[in-house]
C-alpha cells in the first residue's frame, strides 16, 4: 500500500482510534469481518499494512459469513485473500437464517451475521473481532435510535462482550465513508460485492440523506454528532 495523501491520513486516523480506545494489545489475534464491500476490504488492507510499522505484534484473519447473497462473488473474495496473503475463514450462516431469509430486513441480516462471527471467534480462539463500521455508521445509528427507538445510544469503538470473552473493535470509527470511497479507488479494490437491493429503501438511507442535507449548512455536522456522544451534559438530562 502506498501511504501517501488520502491513504496516509486514513491510516493515521485508524491509528489514533486504535490508540484512543486501546483497541489492540501485543499478541492479539484479530478476526476481521469482511463482507466484500469497500469498507471491510479497506479495513483489512489497513490492518495488514499497520502490522509492518506499529510497535506491537498482532495477527489478522479475515472472516466472510456466507449469507447466500447472489451479489457477492465469493470466488473473487477468496482470490483477494490469497493475493494479499491473508489467512481467511468462510463461515456458514446460522440455521435460523437459512430457514427464514426470504423477506429479511437489515436487523435480521445483521443479527444473524453477527451471531456467526461470534461463534467463529469462539471456535478458533479469537479475542478481538474487528468490524468495519465507520464514523457515518456510528452517527447514523445514534440518530436511528433517537428518532425511531426513543433512546440515545450507538455502536462503540471498543465494546467488550460476554463478560470480556470477546471484544468488538471498530478501527474506522474516525473515518468518514467518503474517505473510504476515495481510498477504494486509489488502491484499486476489486469489485467483489454488489449493492444490497434493500440499501436504498431503509431508514438508514433516510438518515444518511438527512445528514447530507444538514452538512450543507454546517460542514462539521458529522463530527459534532460524534463528539456529542462524549460531551453529555448530565444536568440537562431527565
Amino acid at each position: 500500500m502506498n501511504l501517501k495523501g488520502n491513504i496516509y491520513f486514513i491510516t493515521k486516523k485508524v491509528g489514533k482510534a486504535i490508540w484512543d480506545y486501546r483497541m489492540l494489545q501485543d499478541g492479539d489475534r484479530v478476526l476481521v469481518a469482511v463482507s466484500g464491500g469497500k469498507d471491510s476490504l479497506c479495513l483489512l488492507k489497513i490492518m495488514k499494512e499497520r502490522i509492518k510499522f506499529v510497535p506491537i505484534e498482532y495477527e489478522i484473519t479475515a472472516c466472510f459469513v456466507d449469507m447466500g447473497f447472489e451479489w457477492v462473488n465469493i470466488d473473487a473474495l477468496i482470490e483477494f485473500f490469497k493475493k494479499e496473503s491473508i489467512p481467511y475463514i468462510i463461515a456458514d450462516a446460522p440455521e435460523e437464517w437459512k430457514r427464514n431469509n426470504k423477506d429479511f430486513d437489515c436487523f435480521w441480516c445483521s443479527w444473524n451475521r453477527r451471531k456467526s462471527l461470534f461463534k467463529t471467534a469462539h471456535r478458533y480462539g479469537f479475542k478481538k473481532l474487528a468490524l468495519a463500521h465507520h464514523l457515518d455508521d456510528i452517527i447514523e445509528t445514534m440518530l436511528l435510535n433517537l428518532f425511531f427507538q426513543g433512546e440515545i445510544g450507538t455502536m462503540q469503538p471498543y465494546q467488550e462482550m460476554f463478560n470480556g470473552e470477546l471484544t468488538i473493535i471498530r478501527p474506522l470509527a474516525y473515518v468518514e465513508e467518503r474517505e473510504l470511497i476515495r481510498l477504494a479507488e486509489q488502491i484499486d479494490l476489486p469489485p467483489i460485492a454488489g449493492k444490497c437491493p434493500r440499501s436504498n429503501t431503509t431508514k438508514r438511507r433516510l438518515i444518511k440523506d438527512m445528514v447530507a442535507e444538514l452538512k450543507k449548512h454546517n460542514r462539521n455536522v458529522k463530527k459534532n454528532i460524534f463528539r456529542s456522544l462524549k460531551r453529555i451534559r448530565q444536568e440537562y438530562l431527565l
